[in-house]
């Protein structure tokens, strides 16, 4: 997948709802989003297509949780203290069905 996916304010809100109960797979610790913490990003997302990922102490949370968003090419979901949910379909076999409409 090439770009980000585009979801409508429901969907996000129905994947948040699916997080509710994950663990943080991902971990950014103080060097940031390394080519490390991408990798291991990039392979949860393939795993597993919604992940959630733990920030220590970021000075912006918000500018990470969105360059995390942008550089792994998956959708921002959420931000809840200091966790990021992250999503994006798997190319081949999408695992997670989202709600065409709000209801």
């Amino acid at each position: 997948m090439d770009s980000t996916p585009a979801l409508a304010g429901f969907q996000r809100k129905h994947l948040r709802r699916l997080a509710h109960s994950y663990k943080p797979l991902v971990h950014v610790g103080e060097a940031g989003v390394s080519s490390r913490v991408l990798a291991a990003l990039d392979e949860a997302l393939s795993d597993h297509e919604l992940v959630k990922v733990r920030l220590h102490e970021p000075e912006d949370k918000r500018t990470m949780a969105r360059e995390l968003a942008m550089r792994s090419r998956s959708a921002l979901c959420g931000l809840i203290g200091h966790t990021v949910i992250l999503y994006r379909p798997h190319p081949e076999e999408p695992r997670i069905d989202l709600p065409d409409r709000a209801g």
